[in-house]
């Protein structure tokens, strides 16, 4: 069969081929994440999900689109399954002992978890974590919920700067009790004590 590409063209065929392909895959991958994201958006508004719910969904669609389009990408490159596969058992097991020895970040990152479905309390809420009852805890506004902490917008005193933040560990929430107040209005004691 005849062709009618340039010579030079010819020769790089074996290059720009799957160099294509690749960028097809990557351009697929982003457009399919933009209208899932979209989709995610227009559920959450539509039947109110709560905020944490909507930025999980995103961050694991994320995951798992990208993932995926690596996999296809590097495949096209011409790595095998078998060498995937090998190299993704290998990783595995050192996470595994990895995690293991990180205990106390696997702790948080269940409680996280926890922190999410069982709902103790919301983004924009107002909490206080108690130490005891003669001494009060910390305290503020929850701006954002992460798999190792949640962070707190905290509330000015006479002891700290105001507008300062203060990242807690998830498993702190658990082995303390925690008062909240719901809504984006800050509790009228804590004004008094400013």
């Amino acid at each position: 069969m005849r062709t009618y590409l340039p010579v030079w063209i010819e020769d790089q065929l074996g290059v720009i081929v799957p160099v294509g392909h690749v960028l097809l895959i990557l351009l697929t991958a982003w457009i399919l994440q933009r209208i899932v994201r979209r989709l995610i958006k227009r559920i959450g508004t539509r039947y109110a999900l709560p905020p944490e719910l909507a930025v999980v969904a995103r961050r694991a669609s994320s995951f798992v689109i990208y993932g995926a389009a690596l996999l296809l990408a590097l495949e096209r490159l011409g790595v095998s399954r078998d060498v995937l596969w090998g190299a993704f058992t290998g990783f595995a097991a050192v996470g595994a002992v990895a995690f293991f020895a990180a205990w106390s970040v696997l702790s948080n990152i269940f409680c996280a978890l926890l922190i999410v479905t069982t709902r103790p309390f919301r983004l924009f809420d107002y909490i206080e974590l108690l130490d005891s009852s003669d001494k009060p805890g910390f305290r503020g506004q929850v701006i954002d919920i992460n798999i190792i902490y949640t962070t707190l917008q905290d509330v000015p005193t006479a002891g700290n700067a105001p507008g300062s933040v203060l990242q807690i560990p998830n498993s702190l929430f658990f082995q303390r009790s925690v008062r909240r107040w719901r809504g984006s209005e800050m509790p009228s004691h804590w004004i008094e004590t400013m």
